[in-house]
């Protein structure tokens, strides 16, 4: 075994039941839209509400989460002067911290975003764009459902995926911490899920 690379093996009786299985694949591939499949078209705060709902069938917002999210910096303002205020960042940012908040705190969230993105409401000192970090997710989220028997982070696999966004060698590093909590993250998804089917 490559002695970067640490696997964590489920039982063998873990999926003997492929109806599980497949059924936590499906919810996994389901909950991440291809960028693509977003809307391209501004929305109200109701209709951001409803999109993560619908996407993410386990996650519930009010206007007071989202507000609270805006106003303790976790996620971006509106856009001023717009009627509809919300764009595809604003959800790809929800869908992140859908995932992020049954395993991390808010003040850790937003240290995850810092690493990425520096000040959450100024695109112009983000290392990456948040349309590459969520190409990212989508990836390792799909990747981890097609392979459920064997939950890896691979720290040779991560740093290519760093190497391949092409950006300033002293970012290198951050960019690593942060594409290996969203695989951490993106493990920490699975497990839960999968509990959650063999508790039905």
């Amino acid at each position: 075994m490559n002695e970067k690379e640490v696997i964590i093996m489920p039982g063998s009786n873990m999926f003997r039941n492929s109806t599980i299985e497949d059924t936590v694949k499906s919810k996994a591939k389901e909950s991440m839209l291809s960028l693509e499949a977003f809307p391209k078209y501004d929305l109200f705060l109701s209709q951001v509400i409803e999109f993560i709902e619908d996407l993410m069938s386990d996650e519930s917002y009010t206007v007071n989460i989202i507000q609270n999210y805006i106003k303790s910096e976790v996620i971006a303002k509106p856009y001023q002067g717009k009627k509809k205020g919300y764009t595809k960042l604003h959800l790809i940012q929800l869908v992140f911290v859908s995932y992020m908040r049954p395993v991390l705190t808010t003040d850790e969230i937003k240290k995850v975003f810092a690493l990425a993105f520096n000040d959450i409401n100024d695109r112009e000192d983000d290392v990456i764009t948040w349309e590459e970090a969520y190409a990212l997710f989508y990836d390792i989220v799909n990747e981890q459902a097609m392979n459920p028997s064997a939950i890896y982070l691979d720290e040779a696999r991560l740093g290519r995926m760093v190497d391949a966004l092409h950006i300033h060698e002293e970012d290198k590093e951050r960019i690593f911490v942060f594409i290996s909590v969203l695989a951490l993250v993106a493990q920490a998804s699975f497990i839960k899920n999968t509990a959650k089917e063999l508790l039905k």
